[in-house]
């Protein structure tokens, strides 16, 4: 799955477009390589993402197309 697209199904960014412009600007990384919006997402890849000042790392659990809001949180785990 596209890394833009994970991003907002898991809902760790609410909008696609949001998400495309943060790869864009170098503030996602994958593994510790900054990625674009069109990388794929595996299964046990680590993802970090610079809000501002504060960084989030989670860890991709499982890779959906869809999900309900309530179960977007099993997608990932928080590092």
């Amino acid at each position: 799955m596209r890394l833009d697209k994970y991003l907002k199904v898991s809902r760790l960014i609410k909008r696609r477009s949001v998400a495309n412009d943060a790869c864009d600007a170098g503030r996602v990384q994958i593994n510790g390589r900054p990625a674009k919006a069109g990388t794929e997402v595996k299964v046990g890849d680590h993802i970090t993402i610079q809000f501002g000042n504060k960084d989030v790392s989670v860890e991709v659990l499982d890779v959906q197309e869809t999900v309900h809001k309530e179960n977007a949180g099993e997608l990932y785990k928080y590092i």
